[in-house]
């Protein structure tokens, strides 16, 4: 394809687009003339649902998942279980654990133990979940942060703090594999690695 002039809206959105992450040069020009061949409606849709995710959302106070309500809808459903609390790493990790059927609590760390990059417990959100932890109702946290050395030493953490509480603390079993990230794991490993997860 002739590359185009930098001011050319054709190329801002491909621009746009390869800051994405997984989005490289071909797929955001694919992605941009698609767009190109839609209605101006269907254009219209996707920059408002954009400038909402950015001025409608908001952090919940209880799980700190990200959504459009505090508390989330996650933290109100009163068919969830009480008694458990699946601690994940970041928000979208949420989105998986929910396709394996799982009925419970969440708490969002918004990141991972990382002491060669700085991070501590001080660095996410550790003391709230202990906060929450107060509540008699909760007899299980689930340690579903990702299976990298980060999310490992995450998992330790947890146990080494929460175990005297009185709380059980497993952890997901095998079957996702080391190294990658909850989000690309498939509903069935999901499923499999919640329901044979461990007592750490």
């Amino acid at each position: 394809m002739q590359d185009l002039p930098a001011e050319d809206p054709v190329q801002r959105l491909i621009e746009e687009f390869k800051r994405l992450p997984g989005i490289g040069a071909k797929s955001a020009q694919r992605l941009t003339f698609h767009l190109v061949r839609q209605p101006r409606e269907s254009c219209g849709r996707l920059a408002e649902a954009i400038v909402d995710l950015k001025d409608k959302l908001v952090m919940c106070s209880t799980c700190h998942n990200i959504g459009g309500s505090d508390p989330c809808r996650l933290c109100t459903d009163p068919s969830r279980d009480p008694g458990t609390i699946c601690v994940v790493e970041e928000p979208f990790n949420i989105v998986s654990i929910e396709k394996s059927g799982y009925r419970g609590r969440y708490h969002v760390l918004h990141g991972a133990l990382s002491p060669l990059n700085g991070v501590g417990p001080d660095d996410i959100k550790i003391r709230s979940l202990l906060e929450r932890l107060r509540d008699d109702a909760v007899v299980e946290v689930i340690a579903a942060t990702n299976p990298t050395s980060d999310g490992e030493a995450t998992a330790l953490y947890l146990s080494k703090v929460i175990k005297p509480l009185g709380i059980r603390v497993s952890r997901i079993a095998q079957g996702i594999p080391v190294g990658s990230d909850l989000e690309y794991a498939d509903q069935v490993t999901l499923s499999r690695a919640l329901t044979g997860r461990m007592e750490m």
